[in-house]
């Protein structure tokens, strides 16, 4: 087990085999079973999933030579559960847990209790059942933040909770265990994070505001990782180096991050889409954000999908597929009931209306989202939140409101070295007469009702023009944006803070 917390797989490994061994010749068939738990259980989480299942079968096969009811019949029950969750049985996967939890409380095994409270807690929550699947997380987090935890499961079970707290945007109880999980391991020098919660912990410090710490802590997981087996985790956190890359500017960065994280078997969006639509390829992101939605089936993996897909469509000029996902995520955030999800869609929407000149329907979606977004601690998602807030003060005359909220936003972006938010910065009011981008007000008035994906008919029909009069002023957009495209134009618009 100290192997085990050091990291050492080889010995922890070895030694367990070693310890099999003995209890076999022992005749302690249980000791031998719990021993063979922790060789499956160890090896599953290494991705050998058959070397694992083995494992588990051999120690099933001695509990039923030793016929007795006793505490080890209680762990192997968590491999299945599991199981089920993997399947998408979240109901079977509860009731084993469940059973599992029973036989933790009967024996007083507080590690198999807790732990199966946790798994519990997990299929309450991909059935959407949160307040349940939280409590149950928090009671065994009670446990764990209590010492009564064995100091192995206390990491397993602390990653466990802190991922999927993360998977349903709980970023307030993301937050407050990870702060926990840092605790404890500079309690425990030797004990470092491992796996995925080395990524969230990056994660959760770039939601906070800690740009620059969030981009450390991300390039010491991609080191630690890859010296490890774990390729699942390593993709995850080659990613997330990608997306402080992109988030800071550093477009060649990102873009070998998310080849990495490509290369390792993890999916690179929406993070390599949103890239390419801030390098004005607003096509290719479209692309490739239609491909992802269409591959992926689950909900919560939707529901981080989303909010890009609905920026990304916008800027193509889809909007009725960006009404869709738009919808698609309120029906999310109604199932699941988390302020993060609900500010999400709160986003989505309010930039969807803004899209389709109902400044007056954004305006009060958008102060929804930015209350929970001021709330819940995420600075740029606020800002993001408040640009669109100023141009709908702009659309409804309200100029200085609008100047309010753009000099809030651009405060955000210089403390967080947000590069392309500042580069694509408008200023907050415009000079009578001043052409921005060499764009006379006509033609401003036409890359607007572009990029609200308005046919050429359809702007001259409302502009009281001929559809050669549009062509002529389309032509004169593309060459002063130096753009080839409708879609470009309209990338650029977003941009650089023109609609």
């Amino acid at each position: 087990m100290s192997a085990g917390l050091l990291g050492n797989d080889e010995v922890f490994l070895a030694t367990l085999e070693r310890a099999y061994q003995e209890s076999l010749e022992a005749g302690d068939l249980r000791r031998a079973a719990r021993v063979t738990f922790w060789l499956g259980f160890r090896l599953l989480s290494l991705g050998e999933k058959g070397r694992a299942n083995g494992w588990f079968t051999r120690a099933k096969r001695l509990l039923e030579r030793d016929g007795g009811d006793c505490v080890e019949r209680g762990y192997l029950l968590l491999p299945v559960a599991r199981r089920h969750m993997m399947e998408g049985d979240g109901e079977a996967a509860f009731e084993t847990a469940e059973e599992a939890a029973a036989a933790g409380d009967r024996f007083g095994d507080a590690d198999l209790a807790a732990f199966a409270r946790n798994l519990q807690g997990q299929a309450l929550l991909r059935l959407g059942r949160v307040v349940e699947g939280l409590a149950l997380l928090d009671e065994a987090m009670v446990a764990v933040t209590a010492g009564e935890i064995s100091p192995v499961l206390t990491g397993v079970i602390y990653c466990s909770v802190i991922h999927s707290c993360h998977q349903v945007y709980a970023l307030s109880r993301c937050r407050e265990w990870t702060d926990a999980l840092t605790a404890w391991c500079k309690e425990q020098p030797e004990v470092a994070f491992t796996g995925l919660c080395l990524v969230h912990r990056s994660e959760i410090l770039q939601f906070n505001g800690a740009w620059a710490e969030a981009t450390d802590e991300a390039r010491r997981a991609s080191a630690r990782l890859s010296e490890k087996a774990d390729t699942g985790a390593m993709a995850a956190a080659m990613y997330q180096e990608a997306e402080m890359h992109r988030l800071r500017g550093n477009f060649d960065e990102a873009e070998e991050g998310y080849r990495r994280a490509s290369q390792a078997g993890r999916e690179p969006q929406p993070g390599l889409a949103l890239l390419r639509m801030a390098q004005g390829r607003v096509d290719a992101a479209a692309s490739q954000i239609r491909r992802v939605m269409d591959a992926t089936t689950d909900r919560l993996e939707r529901a981080r999908l989303l909010p890009a897909a609905v920026e990304i469509l916008l800027a193509a000029g889809a909007v009725s597929e960006a009404e869709g996902a738009c919808s698609e995520l309120e029906r999310i955030a109604a199932v699941f009931d988390t302020d993060v999800l609900h500010a999400m869609g709160a986003h989505a929407r309010g930039a969807f209306d803004l899209a389709r000149e109902d400044p007056r329907g954004a305006l009060p979606r958008l102060r929804d989202s930015l209350e929970i977004w001021q709330r819940v601690g995420a600075p740029y998602l606020a800002a993001k939140v408040r640009l669109l807030a100023a141009k709908a003060c702009r659309a409804l005359g309200d100029e200085e409101g609008a100047s309010l909220e753009m000099d809030a936003a651009r405060k955000v972006f210089e403390s967080l070295g947000a590069r392309p938010d500042l580069e694509g910065f408008a200023e907050p009011a415009r000079r009578a007469g001043e052409r921005p981008h060499g764009l006379t007000a006509r033609e401003l008035q036409v890359l607007r009702l572009v990029a609200s994906g308005k046919t050429n008919k359809r702007i001259a029909a409302e502009l009281f023009v001929s559809e050669k009069t549009v062509d002529r002023h389309l032509s004169n957009i593309f060459d002063k944006l130096d753009v080839p495209s409708r879609a470009a134009a309209t990338a650029f618009a977003y941009q650089h803070q023109l609609l």
